[in-house]
C-alpha cells in the first residue's frame, strides 16, 4: 500500500499543500491514504506524521513529494528514514526521484547525494517562515514591516559571502536597526555553510 504524507510548503509567503497532494495523487496514493500536516501544528510535534508512521506496515511505501516535507533538521530525517529501514517499509521522494522499495530496502535507502541539497532548503525554508512570520506580528502589532522573504534571502546569501552589513544596508536600502533585529529574532549566525535555525517554526 502507497501511504502519502504532507507537509504545509511555504513558498511566496504563502504555505500550501495543493502541488504536493497533486503529486502524490499522480504517483498513485490514495487520497483516503494521505495524512496532511495542520498548517500549525500543535507544539508537542507532528501528529500527521506520528499517526501516518504508525499505520505503514512491512510492504508498505510511504511517498512524500519532497525529502524536506519529512524532516525538520537532517538528523529527524535521517531518523525517520532508518526506521523506515529496520521496519522493512519502502520510501519515495518524487521530486529527487528515490524509490527504496521494501524489497530492496538496504541498498535503496542510500539518499546521501540528496541529503546536502534537502539540508540547504530546509535552512532556507525556515529562514523564510521565519521572516515572514515577523511581518505577521508586525503590522498586526501597527509596526513597519518586517524585511520580505525574498529580500532576506538575498540579504543572507550576501552576509554568508562575507559582505558587511553596512554594505547591505546600503544596498538593499534597510535600516541598519532593522537588519539587526530581523537577525536576531531569526537566529542567524554568519558561517561558511548557513546552519538550520535552532528552534522549531
Amino acid at each position: 500500500m502507497l501511504v502519502g504524507y504532507i507537509r504545509a510548503s511555504f513558498d511566496d509567503g504563502r504555505e500550501t499543500t495543493v502541488l504536493q497532494r497533486d503529486a502524490l495523487m499522480a504517483a498513485g496514493v490514495d487520497p483516503k491514504h494521505v495524512f496532511e500536516e495542520p498548517s500549525s501544528p500543535p507544539s508537542d510535534g507532528r501528529v500527521a506524521l506520528e499517526k501516518c508512521l504508525a499505520v505503514l506496515e512491512p510492504g508498505d511505501s510511504l511517498v512524500v513529494w519532497r525529502l524536506d516535507r519529512l524532516g525538520r533538521s537532517m538528523p529527524d530525517l535521517l531518523r525517520t528514514i532508518e526506521d523506515l529501514r529496520r521496519r522493512e517499509v519502502g520510501f519515495r521522494s518524487l521530486v529527487e526521484k528515490i524509490d527504496a522499495g521494501a524489497a530492496h530496502g538496504d541498498a535503496l535507502f542510500d539518499v546521501v547525494g540528496a541529503l546536502s541539497r534537502c539540508e540547504r532548503t530546509i535552512s532556507r525554508e525556515r529562514i523564510l517562515t521565519a521572516v515572514a512570520a515577523i511581518g505577521r506580528k508586525d503590522r498586526r502589532g501597527g509596526r513597519p514591516n518586517a524585511i520580505d522573504p525574498r529580500t532576506m534571502e538575498a540579504v543572507l546569501d550576501a552576509l554568508d559571502k562575507g559582505v558587511g552589513k553596512t554594505e547591505v544596508c546600503r544596498s538593499f536600502g534597510i535600516a541598519r536597526s532593522t537588519l539587526y533585529e530581523t537577525l536576531g529574532r531569526i537566529g542567524w549566525a554568519q558561517s561558511k555553510h548557513r546552519q538550520p535555525l535552532d528552534r522549531e517554526l
